[in-house]
């Protein structure tokens, strides 16, 4: 995948879009065995613009757009919410955040490469938006515009952002190193000593690096005291468990570059073949249910007791996505939600 002049693959592009027409960019990629982010950089021109890359100064731009559409996906889901940026803070090295009762984001900017704007072109194939992608050419996320959108705030923002260079190649770098852990040679007493003196569930990640375990491992050492395995119809079960009763769940979706969360209620969900969708107006989840290899149901000890998740992986043991009930700091998790938990626990 290396930078090359690139009209003749913006040709295989537009050719790969006349014979078919529905394939996603993301699959036709794949197929082209290029990354999406060069299909995009291909098209440099009327269509797609370089931004810089003042990653943390274009979050605290979005604020003026008013309402857009952010999606975020992995490779076996889909997160799209609909919103206005509110509360953004992007003075943490680590970890950008966007708060709000819409828009809820957790961004690694370490992650981030290229940023794009596109522009709505139907031949191409493309919608007016904002899209991150990492050093790989892999989409971190989406901004797009929408009916409501504030149009000339939008405009001024590609201008103001818009690169001095316009190239249209990217050069996509190898996949990092994968990290290697400790699984097979865990302290299982200490680790599990450390799981038990939880006091936030903020704190289980430093846990996993401190003994260098995946996340799967994790759980697996912990079977039976902290977690439990569960079938892969679970997702299914806990959708329409709280569709049905209107119970607000937290929805967690991510790639290593920027987490995506719902919260609030789900109502019309909709299965197909291999597929759980939850088709509400500001918020859609698409989740390949054939993917999912492993589930469990985990809980943490915090402050505020006990918090339950649901979490679901992949063969690689990549999570796909995690759910919880609604809750805050400083409040137990609502007693509906450890019900349904204790529903798919039950149910396996």
């Amino acid at each position: 995948m290396n930078a090359t002049a690139t009209p003749a693959l913006k040709e295989q592009w537009l050719n790969f879009r006349t014979q078919q027409p529905k394939t996603r960019i993301r699959d036709a990629a794949a197929q082209l065995q290029v990354s999406e982010g060069e299909l995009v950089a291909a098209c440099t021109g009327n269509t797609v613009k370089h931004l810089t890359n003042d990653f943390p100064a274009l979050i605290q731009a979005m604020p003026a757009l008013g309402k857009v559409m952010v999606l975020t996906r992995n490779e076996h889901c889909v997160i799209e919410r609909k919103g206005i940026f509110e509360i953004i803070n992007t003075e943490n090295k680590h970890v950008g955040t966007v708060l709000g009762k819409d828009i809820d984001l957790r961004m690694f900017f370490s992650r981030w490469k290229y940023a794009f704007a596109l522009d709505n072109d139907d031949t191409i194939g493309f919608k007016k938006s904002i899209q991150i992608f990492d050093a790989q050419g892999h989409a971190i996320m989406k901004i797009f515009a929408l009916e409501q959108t504030h149009a000339a705030a939008w405009e001024k923002v590609i201008t103001d952002f818009s690169a001095i260079e316009q190239p249209a190649a990217i050069t996509a770098a190898p996949a990092p190193a994968a990290t290697v852990y400790n699984d097979a040679q865990a302290d299982t007493t200490a680790f599990l000593e450390g799981w038990a003196a939880l006091q936030d569930t903020h704190d289980f990640f430093p846990l996993l690096m401190k003994h260098k375990l995946s996340r799967t491992g994790a759980l697996k050492l912990a079977a039976g005291k902290f977690t439990y395995p569960v079938g892969a119809d679970c997702v299914k079960t806990l959708l329409n468990g709280a569709a049905a009763t209107g119970l607000e769940i937290m929805v967690f979706v991510g790639n290593p570059g920027n987490i995506e969360i719902h919260t609030g209620p789900v109502e019309k969900i909709l299965e197909i073949p291999n597929w759980i969708n939850v088709m509400d107006e500001d918020f859609n989840l698409h989740l390949r249910t054939d993917a999912i290899a492993q589930s469990w149901i985990v809980e943490k000890p915090s402050a505020d007791g006990i918090v339950t998740s649901l979490e679901v992986f992949d063969a690689a043991g990549e999570m796909i996505a995690q759910f919880f009930g609604k809750r805050k700091p400083g409040s137990p998790e609502l007693s509906e939600w450890k019900e349904l938990a204790r529903k798919i626990r039950t149910n396996n």
